[in-house]
This record gives structure tokens, C-alpha cells and sequence, in this order.
């Protein structure tokens, strides 16, 4: 699940996936709460004991804002490879209107220990209007394909409580360094 409110919170739960077909049961590992106004992120880990969310400063990158980073087309020295930033136009997914890029590394030959030439690429398509993903795509020939997509979206505003902490959990300050003990 993922929500974002109309001050610009974001809830989303990360799960740890179990492939198709495995006897494991996928598990929601983490719940997070960033605040971009507040400047707050709360990592908090639903598998460990005790129970604790991590606060974080929360900085929204310029790539936060406008999509996914992106570089210029380039070539690599030394013969590696290139990488290119292509735009893919608009698109509707679950009937609002996402803005698609894709960026592509490709490799040559004798790069990471490879005897052939490969790529990863990564596609995003964002919406401008609710400021998330709708649709993502990763293929790196060492891991495979993931394709994550969001479906039932709605634009109505979340329940505010989306965003209070989960009831039981400490949270950890590491916004700022441990403070010092000073010898007597």
C-alpha cells in the first residue's frame, strides 16, 4: 500500500516478496512515514523485536520531485559501455496520466567479468498529479525482472491515521550523533 495526502506525506509498506509457487508467505517488513514539511522519515521494521522505527532527516531529492534521476547519454571511459536517459511520453495507467522514462546502462563485453555485452535498464512511470509511482520496471540480467505496479488507486484523501506511528514502537533518533560521554 501506498498514500499520499494532500500535505505531501507518504505512507508506503515494503514486503519482503516470497516467489510464486514457494511455500513462503510474503512479509510486510517495513512501514514508512516521510514528511517532506517536517523533514521526517520513519523507517519502522515490523519483523524485529522490539518493535522500532528508525527516524531519519528527510530531504526530498530533486529527483524526488520531478520522477527517478537521470543522466545524460554518455560513453564510459576505458570502453565499458554507455548510458542513456530516454523520455517516453505520457501515459494512463488506472486512468491518470503518468509521465514514463527509462534509463539504460548498457555494458560491453569483458565488463564485471562478462564475456558478452548486457543491460539493466529501469522504467518509472509517475504521476505528476499524486507525485508517486504508478508503474516500475528493473531488468538486470544477475537478478531478473521486477515490475511493481500500483492498481485500485484513489484520489481521495487517505485516512489521516495512515500516518501516526504504529501503536508499541520506540523510535530511534538518528537525526543527530550519539551524544558524547565526557571523562570525569
Amino acid at each position: 500500500m501506498v498514500a499520499r495526502d494532500s500535505r505531501g506525506r507518504i505512507y508506503e509498506e515494503r514486503w519482503l516478496l516470497a516467489p510464486k509457487g514457494s511455500e513462503d508467505q510474503s512479509q510486510m517488513n517495513v512501514i514508512q512515514i516521510a514528511d517532506p514539511v517536517a523533514h521526517t522519515l520513519y523507517n519502522c521494521f515490523t519483523l524485529q523485536k522490539p518493535h522500532r522505527c528508525a527516524l531519519e532527516k528527510f530531504a526530498s531529492s530533486p529527483s524526488h520531485r520531478t520522477g527517478h534521476p537521470s543522466w545524460p547519454a554518455a560513453h564510459w571511459a576505458n570502453n565499458q559501455g554507455t548510458r542513456n536517459h530516454e523520455d517516453l511520453g505520457k501515459r494512463l495507467i488506472e486512468g491518470i496520466e503518468t509521465v514514463g522514462t527509462r534509463d539504460t546502462v548498457d555494458y560491453n563485453a569483458g565488463v564485471m567479468g562478462s564475456d558478452q555485452p548486457f543491460s539493466i535498464w529501469r522504467e518509472f512511470w509517475q504521476s505528476p498529479q499524486i507525485g508517486v509511482n504508478l508503474y516500475s520496471e528493473v531488468a538486470n540480467p544477475s537478478v531478473g525482472k521486477q515490475v511493481f505496479t500500483l492498481s485500485d488507486v484513489l484520489l481521495s484523501e487517505p485516512d489521516p491515521r495512515l500516518f501516526d506511528l504504529p501503536d508499541g514502537f520506540e523510535v530511534i533518533d538518528h537525526r543527530k550523533p550519539p551524544a558524547v560521554e565526557q571523562p570525569q
